[in-house]
């Protein structure tokens, strides 16, 4: 569908078109699978529920009945009243109560429970009669008229194939007794729910594959759009300082995880500590794997300790070494020789520490 810029819509939504979309109320959903949902569910709760339906319905002829033989019947007729309109809540408020619950789960399903008041607001765009026009006229619609004209065929089909099919048989209740005749037509009337649902079942798996397709088409971006947000997305000062901080946090857990593989941590007390490592093999000065300054000095002196890092104290050397080393780089030359001193008394100190065990 062509924009007013010339551009077309190509582009798949962002997760902010989508988030946006969802805050106004558009969010996907197939009616016809919630119907679906719902007729099943009917179907199946009148069929656990039909021994109460007919003693309920069974009792309520015989009170109604009873009733006409009396004295005095426009006393009793309000009770009478009474006991049918009991009867007919006690009959309707299981299959209202399913309905009303799946409709609701199938709708959330959908949607996710998504609830936005955005769509109630009166909005000056949807009194353009024009704009009304077009719905009326657009694809839209056309594939609802079509899908209800499916239905129907589909309906009036399965309804004269069970009138040839059962057409003998429904014309010998008449001889059958009242009880026998009418269990055996509610039989006939649950196959042709049956058949109806499975058939209504397989419009709308079609009608949600359409659904979930005309929403993704309608949520598409121009390329500008998509320029334009990612713009507006980057140039939002918060968004910025976030995903700094959120950068932040990472790199200090990568480092954090490297503190226990280093040969030392030469510390100032308090303020400064720096993390080194040496293999020979790989490198060939020692590794900044950590450094850090007040708390997160502390912070890598103390996974140290509980690691086995040897820990020293130079305060010189650790505010140079901070000031003047980059993580994960070898230590500049000038640092050699006061490193490897270090490093020589940690190797004697382990070298000993392995020959008294």
């Amino acid at each position: 569908m062509a924009e007013s810029n010339g551009q077309e819509k190509t582009e798949k939504p962002t997760s902010k078109r989508r988030k946006d979309a969802r805050k106004e109320g558009n969010v996907f959903q197939s009616r016809d699978a919630v119907t679906v949902v719902m007729l099943f569910g009917v179907f199946c709760i009148l069929k656990l529920a039909l021994p109460l339906l007919y003693e309920t319905i069974r009792d309520c002829m015989v009170y109604f009945f009873g009733a006409v033989g009396i004295e005095n019947p426009l006393g009793t007729s309000p009770h009478i009243y009474i006991y049918m309109v009991v009867a007919i809540i006690k009959c309707a408020m299981p299959v209202l109560l399913a309905s009303m619950v799946l409709g609701i789960i199938a709708h959330g399903v959908q949607t996710r429970f998504n609830v936005s008041f955005e769509s109630l607001r009166p909005k000056f765009s949807k009194m353009n009669p024009i704009t009304g026009i077009k719905k009326m006229f657009g694809i839209k619609k056309l594939v609802d008229l079509a899908k209800n004209l499916i239905k129907i065929v589909l309906l009036v089909a399965l309804l004269i194939n069970m009138l040839k099919t059962d057409l003998i048989e429904v014309s010998q209740m008449l001889d059958m007794q009242t009880y026998t005749s009418a269990i055996r037509m509610l039989q006939l009337v649950f196959e042709l729910v049956v058949e109806v649902c499975v058939a209504f079942a397989v419009v709308a798996f079609f009608d949600y594959l359409y659904q979930r397709w005309d929403y993704e088409n309608n949520l598409k971006m121009t390329k500008q759009e998509v320029k334009d947000e990612y713009k507006n997305t980057e140039g939002n000062p918060e968004i910025k300082g976030r995903i700094r901080r959120l950068q932040r946090q990472m790199a200090m857990s990568r480092m954090m995880q490297k503190v226990p593989e280093a040969d030392v941590i030469v510390r100032n007390p308090t303020h400064f500590a720096v993390a080194l490592k040496y293999d020979p093999e790989k490198n060939g000065a020692p590794v900044v794997l950590a450094k850090g300054q007040d708390e997160l000095a502390l912070r890598i002196v103390r996974v140290g300790e509980e690691n086995g890092v040897y820990v020293i104290e130079n305060r010189p050397l650790a505010r140079a070494l901070y000031a003047s080393c980059e993580l994960d780089r070898e230590i500049p030359a000038e640092f050699y020789g006061a490193v490897a001193e270090i490093l020589v008394y940690i190797y004697r100190e382990g070298h000993r520490e392995d020959m008294l065990r």
